[in-house]
């Protein structure tokens, strides 16, 4: 179980740190002191075969899955399951909502050390992660600033500069391109 937990560790941390990337946040360290307290509730939850959340002051999420078949869950797995609440994000309204507080944790920019603990009996997993500084401070202003989201912005204000810059015909290719990878930053 020592090498498993090891691997899921190490991928739970990239996932993070690679979804952190996509929207210009600090990349995340493991702490071990936050690694033993997650570790330790999610041997907890395990044992009562609950999903609740610590009374951590520290920011945390919980995840957890069952099967009739063992399970080998995967860090990468976890962290998706939380990242793909950005679908439901409102950018236009930013703040927190239940059904996206997990997204928003994951990439909340003022959040740079973590903790992870898994504990599995092979046909149920429980996973929590634990952040500080915690996220999802619903404060005027907070989501605003800790929420990015995706691309590069200097990327893109670069990429605005040097179009005006350019020749009319370089100029009108350049706006295509640039059009496309804009498309593509808000998709991704």
């Amino acid at each position: 179980f020592t090498g498993y937990l090891l691997f899921f560790q190490k991928e739970f941390l990239e996932t993070h740190n690679a979804y952190r990337r996509k929207h210009n946040t600090p990349q995340m360290t493991l702490s071990s002191e936050m690694t033993a307290s997650a570790q330790k509730w999610s041997e907890h939850l395990l044992a009562i075969g609950a999903l609740q959340h610590s009374d951590t002051k520290d920011g945390e999420n919980v995840f957890n899955m069952y099967s009739s078949a063992p399970i080998k869950l995967t860090g990468k797995e976890a962290v998706d399951s939380w990242y793909g609440e950005i679908k439901d994000y409102n950018w236009s309204s930013p703040g927190y909502s239940s059904a996206t507080g997990h997204f928003t944790q994951v990439v909340w920019k003022d959040s740079t050390e973590l903790g992870v603990g898994l504990a599995t009996d092979g046909r149920k997993v429980f996973v929590v992660g634990q952040y500080r500084a915690a996220g999802n401070m619903n404060m005027a202003g907070y989501f605003e600033e800790n929420v990015l989201p995706l691309g590069n912005i200097l990327t893109l204000l670069c990429m605005c500069y040097c179009l005006n810059r350019l020749s009319p015909l370089t100029h009108k290719a350049a706006q295509v391109h640039f059009t496309s990878l804009l498309h593509l930053v808000r998709t991704t």
